[in-house]
């Protein structure tokens, strides 16, 4: 074996290609996907959820961010929840079995007569979100003006498939209407809002044919499911991956991976069953919508109403505009009073400004 004397195994080592290869650094390491980066972000800093709609998107990150560097150095970091929600009236009502069965409740402190009530439904695709998310301002604001609060949990996908979050919603309304006179509420004056998930299931109590079964053996149950109004921030119009193709004209649209639990589906083939394609029809409030409906709806959008396309990000499309514009042109159809607003979508009327003064001017009879 030949020896390579040290004065050439340096110049060989010098060479340009040799150099370079020694030089170029390593490859870095894959970085997370946009999606899973908002919601690592989202578990660390939850009152980033602005809208608390379950789902943070960039721009709430950015708003989030300028507003913890105006508040200067160290302040709203070590502790992101600067405003502590008040403790509930009435903590935890049980209405199943099940702990994500019960609601909490704030009545209206030394109200004279029955109160109108609203029913925040939080967000987080079915698959997380608590009813401890929503907003302490919401709570005030209907304080204010003369209307207890509720925020309620219900089942999710981990527990099993649709109907099971919109019927403990239904069953938690009813068992407020049936202990009303206890809390000093108006059962004929309850609206619900919420955002993301929270809002499809306000939106299908609205237009779902009443549950309330005069029949029943169960006080409960007799009571009425449906309710006098609905608002919501981001939320969906269908649950259809039908429709949802459709109205963004994208035949290739792939299932958000919410829908997947949601709907019980195990492979690919399950989305062309009978099953399957009955369920979401019947979880997509407009499918409800019809002429005996009167719950009026307003729909907030963080996001203008931008194209869709097969690549474009499933929590885009799902949260879009187009799905509270395409609701508000049925509901129009009927004569039944619809309110959308985005970045880019300026309704010509609205007089509230958000989804909470919505409820509140609705469930004051203005």
């Amino acid at each position: 074996m030949k020896t390579i004397a040290l004065p050439a195994l340096l110049i060989f080592l010098a060479a340009p290609g040799f150099a370079q290869d020694a030089e170029r650094p390593k490859a870095k390491p894959p970085q997370p996907d946009m999606e899973t980066r908002l919601a690592n972000f989202l578990k660390k800093f939850p009152d980033s959820d602005l809208n608390k709609d379950g789902e943070l998107t960039r721009e709430e990150v950015r708003q989030f961010n300028e507003k913890r560097r105006k508040a200067g150095p160290g302040e709203g970091k070590a502790e992101p929840r600067k405003r502590e929600r008040p403790q509930p009236t009435v903590a935890d009502v049980k209405y199943g079995e099940h702990e994500k069965q019960a609601f909490d409740l704030w009545p209206v402190p030394d109200a004279n007569e029955p109160t109108p009530l609203a029913i925040y439904i939080h967000g987080g695709g079915f698959r997380g979100g608590d009813k401890r998310t929503f907003s302490p301002g919401a709570l005030a604001l209907f304080h204010e003006n003369g209307i207890a609060f509720c925020s309620m949990n219900y089942r999710l996908s981990d527990v099993g498939p649709y109907p099971i979050m919109m019927e403990d919603a239904a069953r938690g309304l009813q068992t407020i209407r049936h202990r009303a006179k206890e809390w000093n509420i108006d059962p004929e004056k309850i609206a619900c809002y919420g955002g993301s998930a929270g809002a499809g299931i306000s939106l299908w109590l609205a237009f779902h044919d009443d549950l309330a079964d005069p029949d029943s053996d169960d006080p409960i149950a007799k009571q009425s499911s449906r309710i006098v109004a609905a608002a919501t921030s981001n939320g969906q119009s269908t649950y259809d991956m039908r429709t949802f193709r459709e109205w963004f004209e994208v035949p290739g649209l792939k299932p958000h991976e919410a829908l997947i639990p949601f709907y019980g589906v195990k492979e690919d083939a399950d989305w062309e069953t009978d099953r399957v394609k009955k369920l979401m029809t019947e979880a997509s409030s407009i499918s409800h919508l019809s002429n005996d409906d009167t719950a009026p709806v307003y729909m907030a959008y963080s996001r203008p109403n931008t194209p869709v396309d097969a690549g474009t990000n499933p929590s885009v499309w799902v949260h879009h505009v187009k799905l509270g514009l395409n609701l508000q042109e049925a509901m129009e159809k009927l004569g039944l009073e619809c309110i959308v607003r985005a970045p880019d979508v300026k309704p010509d009327d609205d007089p509230y400004g958000s989804v909470e003064r919505f409820i509140a001017a609705k469930l004051k009879g203005e």
